[in-house]
């Protein structure tokens, strides 16, 4: 059932890399012709949608494979890295886009608010579009799918801006706004990499999830009956989903089994985790 749902969500997720790559064209078109940067900029952006969907595809492809001796874990967390390329690219693109916007502000050059104006609204519709495919693919449960589908939002975002600095230049001429524009874009694209790049990070040097605390879980451990001491207990994710965790534990009796148990629904109700190794010795 899950594999068929990828599966349909794949094929959305190629349409929707498929209208980046036009609407990318028809943006850098765009900007070519009117000499807006921020046009420009927001088609860089559109284009890292689209290569951000496609690490996506291939990220979840590569993630459903199964268990082997070499990979006894699975290939789940090829997806991190997928989120890792995906929101180093955005940092990259962010950057870059500041820098440009830097040496159009020394050096101005005309601009053609109207052309601005129309193919940033056609991009916003067809953003928003996209960001409705690409959340109907999954968004809601994948935190790969989910980075991409930040992409479409924050370009959304992006075309909003450039449309009203297209507004502003048509009815002011100040092109400082396209600068603005291109700025406030940038930054708004950088925080957002910054943000999936720190998660990414953290699962990958195996950090103890933001959701749960070492003590609080210690504390309902030894509140078991039976368990003296919970000690060594190290919690870890394998993906955005897959909590794992292991703990020694030294009992005052011989019934392991049961105190096992115990502490395993202990575990899963009230901190989700569903994979655990505990180790058990008396006192």
């Amino acid at each position: 059932m899950g594999h068929d749902h990828n599966h349909s969500g794949d094929g959305k997720l190629s349409i929707a890399v498929f209208i980046n790559i036009l609407l990318t064209i028809a943006q850098v078109g765009g900007g070519l012709l009117s000499g807006s940067l921020s046009l420009i900029a927001d088609a860089l952006h559109n284009l890292s949608d689209a290569g951000a969907i496609v690490i996506a595809i291939i990220a979840r492809r590569i993630g459903n494979k199964s268990a082997n001796k070499a990979m006894t874990y699975g290939y789940k967390r090829a997806e991190i890295i997928g989120v890792l390329i995906n929101s180093t690219s955005l940092i990259i693109v962010g950057i870059y886009l500041i820098y440009e916007a830097i040496g159009k502000y020394f050096n101005p050059t005309p601009i053609d608010g109207w052309i601005v104006f129309w193919v940033a609204g056609i991009a916003l519709v067809v953003d928003v579009a996209t960001a409705m495919i690409t959340y109907s693919a999954g968004a809601k449960y994948n935190m790969n799918i989910r980075a991409a589908f930040i992409h479409n939002i924050s370009d959304a975002l992006a075309s909003l801006v450039v449309i009203i600095a297209g507004l502003l230049i048509i009815y002011s001429q100040l092109y400082i706004f396209d600068v603005i524009a291109t700025i406030g874009i940038s930054i708004y694209v950088i925080y957002h990499g910054l943000v999936l790049l720190k998660k990414c990070i953290m699962i990958i040097m195996q950090a103890v999830p933001e959701t749960i605390s070492i003590e609080d879980l210690q504390v309902a451990l030894e509140k078991i009956e039976g368990v003296m001491s919970a000690k060594h207990i190290h919690v870890w994710q394998l993906d955005d989903k897959s909590i794992y965790m292991e703990a020694h534990m030294i009992l005052n009796n011989n019934d392991h089994e049961r105190i096992k148990e115990e502490c395993r629904k202990i575990i899963k109700s009230e901190f989700d985790i569903f994979h655990s190794t505990l180790e058990t010795k008396n006192i």
